[in-house]
Formats: C-alpha cells, structure tokens, sequence
C-alpha cells in the first residue's frame, strides 16, 4: 500500500487488505487521506463508480479511531433516500470493522427504529436535508445531546443538491447544525461530473468560505471536464439512432442485446410507463422505477433487475445517480437529457465490470429528440459540461428557515437572529425586509424583542406537526393508488375527473389496472389488474426549464452540418439530412435570422434556449407578440412588424435588456412565496428564469432581416 494509505487507522487499513482484498487505494482515495485527515474542507471528483464514498470515509472514520470521537460526529448526506438505503450495507460494515456502529434516518424510516436511533446515537448517519430539519424542529430530539459531538459531514451528489433549492436549504441547515455544535464543522463533497469544481467547493464551505482550508480532490486530471467529457470514448461506443415513435423503440430495444442487462432513460414518467408496458407486451422481462412509484414497487424493481440478466429496467433520472443494481451491459437513452452532466451520469453507469466498456444508444422518437441528441452529443464530444449554478435569490428558502429556526429555538431575537447562519448570506441581515414582512403578516409574532410562530404559520404550515415546512418544493396534488392493501404509486387526479367511455383505465408501474373505487376526501385510488389500455400522465409542478443556450446553439452547429462523432445510424442520418433542409432558411452561423414564414407568422431565430428567449422577449417587448409560449428556438414577433421598426427596436435592446416578466400564477409553484411580499417574490421568479449574458451575447450578434415578406 501507498504512503496515504498508511495514514489510515491500522484496523481500517487491515481490512481495507484483508477483507476487501485490495492490492491498493484507487487515486482519488491515495489523494484525499492527507487532506481530510488534516481536517480540510473537500470536492471529491471521480467519474461514476470511482469509489468517492470511500475516499471520504475512510480518512473520517480514521480521524473517529484516532482523536476518540464519540455520540453522532459524521453525517452522511444523499439527495435520493434509495442511494442511502444502497449506502447503508458498506457503511455499516466499514463503521463495524472500528467498533462503531452507523444508521439510517429518512421519511421512510419507522418512529420505532428513530427511537432507537435517539437512544443509541450511531456514530455515522445516512440522512437527507428534510431529515436533518425535521430532527432540528422536533420537540422529541434534544439537539443538542445529539447533534452535539458533530465534526464532519459528507455531501453526496452534491451538484445534485448545488443545482437547485435542495441545495440552499441544506447550506442553511449546515450553518445552523454548526451552530448547534459549538464549531466549524468539515464539510466534504462527492461529485462525478462538474463544469466548475472550484466554484462548487467554495459554494459547499457556506460561511467557511476563505476561512476554512480546503481543497478540489481529482488526481489525474488536468482538466476536470475535458477528461470527464471523454470518459465514454472511443466514439464507437455512443450510437444515435433514428426510431420515430414509442412503439418502434420499443421493438429496437427488444430486439438488441439480448440476454444483456440494459438500463433505459427517459424524461418523463409518462413515458416510462409507456415505453416498460410495450417491452413486456413484447415478452421482454422489465422493470420500472420512477418517483411516482410506491418505495416497495421501486425497491423490488431494483432488487430484481440487479439478481437478472436478460431484461430491461426503464426509469427516468431516479437511476441517474449512484444507486447499484449491479453490472449493467448496456445504457438506452430514449431521446436525450437536457444536460451533458446528466449524461456523463448515465453512460457511467455501465462499464464498470472488468473488460466492459461504457456505452450508450440513443434512440430519437421524432425530429426534435434527434437534433437535440445530437447536440448534446457535439458539446460532450467538446469536452464541454455544463457548470453549476445555484438557482439566484432563493428568497422563499429564507423565509422557509426564518420560521424553521422559531420553530427549533421557540424564540428568537429580533434583533440576533441572523448569526445563527454565521453570516452567510443570503440568511443574513439583508434578510430583515423578508423577517419585517412575516412580522407583518402574522407568520411571527413579537413580544419584548423576542419573535415566535404565529397563527399565519399555524394555518398555512401547521399539518401534519409542520411537515409542511420542512421541503422546500410542492409536489402537484397527486392520488395514491392501491390494489388490495398494497400500495403500487401515485397518479395525477386529472386522470380520475376526465370523461372517458367504458371503465377508467390507469397505466402504472407498466401494468393496466381498472378503477373500482375512488376516495375523494383521503386522496386515494383503488384499481383491480385489467388486460390493457389505460394512461398515465403527471403535472409538472415549477418554473419551466427549457434548453440552454449551450445546448441549442449545439444544435444550430448541426443543422449547419456538424456531425457529432459518434456512430450514426442510416435512419439518423437520413433524418439529420431532412432536418438541415427543412431549416435551411432558419440558421445562419453568422448570427440570427428573421423570417415570416408562407402563413404570415414572423419568427426572430435566435437559437439562444429557453432563459434567454424569455429575457429577449420582455426586452423587446415593443415588437414581440405578448400572446406567444416561450420556445427555445425562436420567439414570434408581432405580424405587423416592419423592417424599420424591426431595426430601432434591436438597436438599442443590448441598453435596456429586461429580466422577464412573470404571470402571478407562477407564484404557486414557489413554495413559501406566500410568505414573501408579491413583489419579493416575482423578482425570485424573474430573476430565475432570466439568462442576461447569452442574451446580451445574442444582442451583440448581426441580426439578418433578408428575409422579411416583400424583399
């Protein structure tokens, strides 16, 4: 063993021999003893199965032996409660061989084994955010006895949190649980695919940032994205393929590989379940999960996958992550995600058994699916991924975490609250607007400089002892179906008000059920097994996402006649060749083009993504047409629209640029806005859906109007 390795404990070190059977530490692990034995903060990269939970852990659980840690000093943080069930088996035996013991805690975990848990504080917990807050704000939990002794914490798939609102609340909960602690707690992040490594690490230190030591764990790699960018290649082993429907991509997948075990991506479950119910139709052996699944139906799902060998499991980004159902053959993408970091994630989860390599098979089911595969495919072969960006002032997450602190202190002063964030914005004293506003409206009270919960609070977060509170995104309103006594998931109730001739037929978990009974006041759905039909479908619930401008731009480099290099199908290239004529018109690589198509609609073809469009249109709002859905492509301009206008309207536009205007309704899908002021909160929201440097970049552009009716 190597030098960093003889810096572990001599008994996590004989086994990591002897029961492992190691020869050696793979390089990131080698690399990241020294540092996280010297206490430094951490951004572990590694591609897919680098063995990061490792590197992480075995340097803590050293530091546990040898500086005598006790009570619960490690957590163990993972975006998905099925990867820290996945987890569980690893770390209780790695805590076992030290005489420590680790545990799990997550919404699914039963009062009794919590109890236990509150008992016998483990010395690692497996948990989530919404876990860790819900222990802060429970009156069972005496954080201090518990949280007391806490010197580290392991952040899993931390761009997975970064990337979103998930990620500002457990900022949030770090900087309190330190300050429940009485110290700087170390913080280290896994990650396997990240644009901007630094930024992420510094992001992840919170308060800590420039204060604490700390480091970017990636041995080997010069150049963290080009060299995960490239993990996949040779190019042989990524193919696009042209199916043009469900229907066909089910036969193509039923026909390849067989005897393999293949994992199938989609984007949306509906089409999970679409997709799984015409592969069994075709006799092939396949599973399902999808976040709408019941916890049993997933788990057996993946359980069972992992144990076969011929057979399909379809599901959509819920495997995305480090979950194991074992050695995987082949990697299917039913069109492409919207991110080359999401792929990187998916073609790694195949190639990891020996003489196996990583691969991938795209198949497009219409002309969109395939230009949008094929740009993706273009930027990764780049060796561009994107970077990750917190979502910009998360606002509601800190009127979220104001009326979660009253709740776990009972009171606090008007006047000290901000340091239990440590500074940290945007939890600091810039915050009072947002305190002042909930003072106002009732979610707090105040007496004699000290604010607790109010009945505004009680009324609208009050169910269920303030679950309510402890997530920071709402779920769309979903019913949960059940055949028997036994669970099988949860559909979308415009499924059960819709007018349909005959019996109501469900699509879930890739089997048709015929509802026999619907209880409207508990939310619940009960279906007996019929012979076939039925649908599926779920609401989207947030801010709409869209492409980015990256990823179309990608796409207008292969109208121009970019091919990506990887094997392309006769089927794609024939309808890669049907799509560059059809928008020949449309691109041009010396900026964007204007065109009033045959039925009189003008278009301005930016090819700028979805944010972007969204900022053009509100800043040029004099000439956009105010009745159109954003797009990622183009945005339709007024018909009346004429060259000069055209032309005073662009010339100034890079002056003014606005951030897009947002209909109140939208409000709804930002939890906690209710407890911002109006104003507050439709500035998160614009703010959000804003992209100002790719529209400033368009701006900047020449913008050719050849094209207009009548020249």
């Amino acid at each position: 063993m190597t030098s960093g390795a003889e810096l572990l404990h001599p008994v996590l070190l004989h086994h990591v021999v002897n029961t492992l059977q190691w020869p050696a530490l793979r390089p990131l692990q080698e690399a990241a003893v020294a540092p996280l034995l010297d206490g430094e903060d951490a951004l572990l990269l590694a591609p897919t199965a680098g063995g990061k939970t490792e590197a992480a852990m075995f340097p803590l659980l050293s530091r546990m032996a040898q500086d005598n840690w006790s009570g619960t000093s490690v957590l163990y943080v993972c975006p998905l409660k099925a990867l820290l069930n996945n987890l569980l088996p690893r770390l209780e035996a790695y805590t076992g061989w030290l005489g420590r013991r680790a545990a799990l805690w997550h919404g699914d975990v039963t009062m009794g084994r919590r109890r236990t848990i509150l008992r016998g504080r483990p010395d690692v917990l497996l948990t989530t955010p919404e876990s860790i807050e819900s222990m802060l704000v429970s009156s069972a939990v005496d954080h201090e006895e518990f949280f007391g002794q806490l010197r580290a914490v392991v952040v899993d798939e931390v761009h997975a949190f970064a990337g979103d609102d998930r990620g500002w609340h457990l900022l949030a909960v770090l900087e309190r649980l330190s300050r429940v602690a009485g110290r700087s707690v170390q913080r280290v992040g896994l990650s396997a695919t990240v644009g901007n490594p630094e930024e992420l690490l510094g992001w992840l230190q919170g308060s800590g940032r420039g204060r604490r030591p700390a480091r970017v764990v990636a041995p080997g790699v010069d150049a963290v994205v080009t060299a995960a960018a490239s993990a996949a290649r040779p190019a042989g082993d990524v193919e696009l393929d042209y199916v043009g429907s469900v229907h066909n991509a089910a036969k193509v997948i039923a026909a390849l590989h067989q005897g393999e075990k293949r994992l199938v991506f989609c984007d949306s479950r509906a089409l999970v379940e679409d997709l799984g119910q015409r592969l069994r139709e075709l006799g092939v052996t396949t599973f399902l999960s999808h976040a709408s699944l019941a916890s049993e139906e997933r788990r057996r799902a993946e359980e069972a996958f992992a144990q076969e060998r011929d057979c399909v499991i379809v599901a959509t980004s819920t495997l995305e992550l480090g979950i194991d159902v074992g050695d995987l053959d082949r990697v299917i993408q039913i069109n492409a995600p919207r991110t080359v970091a999401a792929f990187l994630q998916r073609i790694g989860r195949a190639g990891r058994r020996a003489g196996s390599t990583r691969n991938c098979l795209f198949l497009a089911l219409d002309g969109e699916g395939l230009l949008q595969a094929a740009g993706l495919l273009h930027l990764w072969a780049q060796g561009w991924v994107e970077a990750v960006v917190p979502p910009p002032e998360p606002r509601h997450i800190v009127a979220q975490q104001l009326l979660a602190l009253s709740l776990q202190r009972h009171r606090i002063g008007d006047q000290t609250w901000s340091g239990e964030w440590n500074g940290l914005a945007p939890f600091d004293k810039s915050a009072e607007v947002i305190m002042r506003y909930l003072v106002d409206s009732g979610y707090l009270d105040e007496d004699s400089g000290m604010l607790f919960i109010g009945p505004e609070t009680e009324l609208r977060f009050g169910r269920r002892h303030f679950m309510d509170m402890l997530a920071v995104f709402t779920a769309p309103p979903q019913f949960t179906v059940l055949s028997g006594r036994t669970e099988i998931g949860r559909i979308d109730p415009a499924l059960l008000t819709a007018k349909v001739q005959g019996p109501r037929l469900l699509l879930l978990a890739g089997r048709s059920w015929r509802v026999t009974y619907i209880d409207w006041k508990r939310h619940r759905c009960f279906v007996e097994s019929a012979d076939g039909g039925g649908r599926a479908l779920w609401m989207t619930g947030g801010t709409p996402q869209g492409l980015s401008f990256r990823i179309v731009r990608a796409m207008r480099d292969v109208l121009l006649g970019s091919d990506p290099p990887v094997s392309l199908t006769g089927r794609a290239q024939t309808r890669l060749a049907s799509l560059r004529q059809d928008f020949e018109a449309l691109v041009h690589p010396g900026g964007t083009l204007v065109v009033r198509d045959r039925d009189g609609e003008l278009r301005w073809w930016t090819w700028a993504g979805y944010r972007a469009n969204a900022t053009l249109t509100a800043t040029v709002s004099d000439i956009a047409d105010p009745t159109q859905r954003l797009e990622d492509a183009s945005i339709r301009l007024r018909p009346d629209l004429d060259r000069e206008r055209l032309r005073l309207s662009l010339g100034d536009a890079s002056e003014r640029i606005c951030l897009p205007e947002v209909n109140p309704k939208a409000l709804a899908g930002l939890k906690f806005s209710a407890a911002l002021p109006e104003r507050l909160a439709v500035a998160t929201l614009a703010a959000r859906l804003a992209d100002i440097p790719s529209a400033e970049a368009v701006l900047a552009e020449s913008t050719r109007m050849s094209h207009l009716l009548g020249d």
